[in-house]
């Protein structure tokens, strides 16, 4: 019964040698959508989010779909997407949260969504979380073998190769890389057990204010840059910003941004006002010997909107350089967005990268 919580992926570099895993590991193409568990029993279906949020009533045409050709019983792990041509939109589904019915159901016959599966949780009234994904898998294909949309059965191979040709080739679609899963392993709620490669680097972070652009005035503001955070320990950490809007866009996003505004006293930052002078993190609102005196202050937002950001690396706990943003995440709870997702360590010794001993001699 929902709640539930998916079983979550943590970045890695290159396709992973499965000879390094026990019982080796099953590759699987990742899919640019919205992670769903798919709860049904007879006519009644629930369609919950990676944050176990309900999604039901945005997808109706799923539901319908579901309800036909899936197995009267099922909890099932997947990916809800919207293709339009030949390719994955996520802009397009994202237009499916939406409050208004009647455009729920403009949109659901006007770009339909599809489901594809790739793991299961249980069938009838076996409870499959404990088994390992190769006897999940095996289950999968006998129940849901044959499906031609709009709900699918996602491929696997357990070929490194073969998987390898899938991460070049399928970005062309729209996919964003492969997950790779150990065939050993139980289906783990909340855990990152399973293994993501990208094509590029990325973070979902915590929106947590903004800093005025530097032609920003009182008749026309515009916003300069986005302030991130990442959580750690309960805490919401800086991690960096993201710029390099259009000016159209930042006049857009202050009046978007708007309602989120709040007093600094109530804004998890808000106690280091009173010490964070020249501190080593380079807290947002304080200087540092690189600021030149500029204008450092900020609008404190509520920390409640999540962004998808690329980046290059780190540099300690924050970004190297200014990350680009990339795209809204409503499906992000924001205490969920944590270091451990990230594709680097947060930090790394200096003296590995110049072939020096830790007493600063030559290796």
């Amino acid at each position: 019964m929902p709640p539930v919580q998916p079983m979550l992926a943590k970045s890695v570099k290159g396709i992973p040698d499965p000879a390094k895993f026990d019982d080796g590991l099953s590759f699987e193409p990742k899919f640019d959508g919205f992670r769903c568990i798919l709860f049904k029993d007879g006519d009644e279906v629930e369609l919950t989010s990676r944050n176990t949020k309900p999604l039901t009533r945005y997808f109706p045409e799923v539901v319908d779909a579901v309800r036909e050709q899936l197995p009267d019983r099922c909890v099932l792990d997947g990916e809800l997407f919207v293709a339009i041509g030949p390719r994955m939109e996520f802009e397009v589904l994202q237009e499916r949260i939406h409050p208004a019915e009647s455009r729920i159901t403009m949109l659901a016959g006007k770009t339909p969504a599809s489901l594809v599966v790739f793991d299961a949780l249980a069938f009838g009234d076996a409870a499959l979380v404990d088994r390992p994904f190769s006897e999940r898998r095996a289950l999968l294909e006998a129940e849901l073998g044959g499906l031609t949309g709009p709900t699918y059965l996602t491929r696997t191979t357990t070929d490194a190769g073969e998987a390898q040709g899938w991460f070049e080739e399928f970005e062309g679609a729209g996919l964003d890389g492969v997950i790779a899963k150990p065939l050993g392993a139980p289906y783990q709620q909340n855990a990152r057990s399973m293994l993501k490669i990208k094509h590029e680097r990325t973070a979902d972070v915590v929106l947590a204010g903004y800093r005025l652009h530097k032609t920003s005035t009182p008749e026309k503001p515009l916003l300069g840059s986005l302030l991130l955070g990442l959580y750690a320990d309960g805490e919401l950490q800086h991690v960096g910003v993201s710029a390099s809007f259009t000016a159209a866009r930042r006049a857009e996003l202050i009046e978007e941004l708007r309602p989120l505004e709040v007093g600094i006293a109530d804004h998890p930052w808000g106690k280091w006002q009173e010490w964070a002078i020249a501190n080593p993190d380079r807290i947002p609102g304080t200087q540092s010997r690189w600021s030149g005196g500029k204008d450092l202050s900020f609008t404190p937002l509520r920390p409640e909107r999540v962004l998808e950001v690329k980046y290059d690396a780190m540099e300690g706990r924050r970004f190297r350089h200014t990350a680009h943003f990339k795209r809204w995440r409503p499906d992000r709870d924001p205490e969920s967005c944590g270091y451990e997702q990230l594709e680097q360590p947060v930090s790394y010794d200096l003296t590995k990268v110049l072939g020096m001993n830790t007493s600063g001699g030559p290796a």
